[in-house]
């Protein structure tokens, strides 16, 4: 809890520098380290199950539980918040775009070559990869430098009370947040597992919800913290730019590290319950999140889609 609140503080001063979008970015970047740095472990382990199931569950958890948790908690305290409508629809078509990408893999591997690896199959997935990854940069590009006003706050100003923190202090603050969450975040993985088996939990329902929600915490908390600021802006930047990270950036950089340091190499084909859950939090996210409001309502229907997609995973037979 204070490694994410040092995070939220650092954004948020940081945010009075580069802006909502780049700030959420930031934090998005720096929130997601630890994800990477445990999946990471994780290949070199041979856990490409595991692997696979926190990509999908850290997708899950930041877009549907955490900005619905964050809408929930905003709209308790303010009756109508706004954000930017066309950094909203941006985010949403991104992830709408990798959410079928990933979906290509998964198709392949159950009518092709559903009891081998082909070695078509390989090389979709290392295809898959470098799109995803040249998709990614072009979207900074497009959010940085040519088309920086389309991510522009609303609100105007980023006042906040107190003293504003220098930019090094703020960079620092964020750095060092994020390596000590990186360190907390496998002991915390390392518990979560041990405690999810104590309760009878399935290896699936351990990776796709209980590690997610686990390793995600700190950008999550930094979302929630920011619309109780009512400062939806940073809130939709850090959520839905933590999952097109995680999707464009990360899956594509595992699956490329894969071949370098894993026993075996990590293909995107997710079961039909992954893939189906992801389309549809996508879609139903990217519904609700498209008219650039948000209210204490649509954080409950956004949990609520998330509660369904975690018990249809705790029952799921093994």
């Amino acid at each position: 809890m204070p490694i994410a609140r040092l995070i939220v503080q650092s954004t948020e001063h940081l945010a009075t520098y580069t802006g909502d979008a780049i700030g959420g970015l930031l934090n998005a970047t720096f929130g997601n380290a630890p994800e990477l740095i445990i999946a990471l472990v994780a290949l070199k382990a041979g856990l490409v199950e595991m692997v696979r199931a926190s990509i999908a569950g850290a997708i899950l958890a930041n877009l549907l539980l955490a900005l619905g948790v964050a809408f929930f908690l905003g709209g308790l305290r303010f009756h109508t918040q706004t954000y930017q409508v066309g950094a909203s629809r941006m985010y949403s078509s991104m992830m709408l775009i990798a959410a079928v990408s990933l979906m290509m893999p998964s198709a392949f591997s159950r009518f092709f070559a559903p009891n081998e690896t082909l070695r078509e199959e390989a090389m979709l997935n290392i295809g898959l990869a470098v799109v995803l990854l040249a998709a990614y940069v072009l979207y900074l590009v497009f959010m940085l430098k040519t088309h920086p006003e389309e991510f522009k706050s609303d609100s105007g100003g980023h006042d906040h009370e107190g003293p504003r923190w220098s930019k090094q202090r703020a960079i620092g603050g964020l750095v060092l947040a994020s390596l000590l969450a990186a360190w907390m975040s496998e002991i915390l993985v390392g518990a979560a597992e041990g405690t999810g088996k104590a309760l009878g939990m399935s290896q699936v329902f351990i990776g796709i919800v209980f590690l997610a929600i686990v390793g995600g915490a700190a950008e999550s908390g930094s979302a929630i913290a920011m619309a109780t600021k009512n400062k939806l802006d940073l809130t939709v930047g850090i959520a839905l730019g933590s999952c097109i990270q995680i999707a464009l950036f990360i899956a594509p950089v595992l699956v490329i590290a894969s071949y370098f340091i894993g026993p075996q190499p990590l293909e995107l084909s997710f079961s039909r319950a992954e893939t189906g859950s992801l389309f549809m939090a996508v879609l139903i996210g990217a519904f609700i999140a498209a008219d650039g409001k948000s209210n204490w309502f649509k954080g409950v229907q956004l949990i609520a889609v998330y509660l369904v997609i975690a018990l249809m995973f705790y029952f799921m037979p093994v």
